[in-house]
């Protein structure tokens, strides 16, 4: 495939997974993996990641591992957690032993998770890609750190730990311009209840009801943060069983 031709297609594949990446992933699906690798290798991290989403496991996991190996463990880690256990099953094992040495541990323990909690838990919707910072931490640090994340992925709220990494508070983005630059994290960070990645979806949508939060951080049995879960993460509660509460 000639240059121009290729830079075409490759606009074109982009604009269709913005538009429809259900849609795009289906459409892929059809072609070898060779191809699918011209068309999604230029494109930006983000629209790749938008369509691996939606993808057969199995195409989508031979598509990543072709990838370099800097670039497939940034997708990996920024995939839907249900999706990216389902990648790390499909590696053959001597590829995941390569992008296992370079993904962080904390990931890595939530793909245990996920492979120990199945769909209706929330380890299985929770998101992973979190911004936690220390309770020593200067809020003028954390605002520079802010700054260099795109707009779209600046968080609802910044997970506060201390040195051994367990959850002691959070920082909504939105509040830090009440308190002093010099401020650390420690002192001006809020508390929260918090959810377990065992928990199921009913247990998550009462935690909310009375948290009052759309964003609530998720912590395992040693009080570590491993991702934070939105409100609108959790799918529609089913009507049979909202009726069958009212004839109980």
């Amino acid at each position: 495939m000639n240059s121009p031709i290729q830079a075409l297609a490759c606009t074109i594949t982009e604009k269709f997974i913005l538009a429809a990446p259900q849609k795009a992933a289906v459409a892929l699906e059809t072609l070898a993996t060779h191809e699918v690798l011209q068309l999604l290798s230029p494109l930006k991290a983000q629209v790749i990641i938008a369509v691996l989403n939606s993808m057969d496991p199995l195409k989508a996991a031979a598509v990543l591992r072709r990838l370099p190996l800097r670039q497939s463990s940034y997708i990996l880690a920024r995939l839907q957690v249900p999706q990216a256990a389902k990648l790390m099953a499909a590696f053959s094992a001597p590829y995941r032993e390569r992008i296992s040495a370079v993904l962080d541990p904390s990931f890595l323990q939530v793909l245990q998770h996920v492979s120990s909690h199945g769909p209706g838990t929330v380890g299985y919707v929770m998101q992973t890609d979190i911004v936690a910072v220390r309770t020593e931490m200067k809020l003028v640090q954390l605002v520079e750190r802010l700054k260099t994340l795109p707009r779209k992925k600046i968080p609802l709220l910044c997970v506060v730990t201390d040195k051994e990494g367990a959850f002691k508070g959070v920082i909504r983005p939105a509040e830090i311009a009440f308190y002093a630059p010099t401020s650390v994290t420690g002192s001006v960070m809020n508390t929260s209840v918090v959810l377990h990645p065992e928990d199921s979806f009913s247990r998550a949508r009462e935690v909310f009801s009375h948290a009052d939060a759309e964003v609530l951080p998720v912590v395992n049995d040693k009080q570590i943060c491993v991702g934070i879960l939105l409100r609108t993460a959790l799918p529609a509660e089913d009507k049979k069983s909202f009726w069958k509460k009212l004839t109980d």
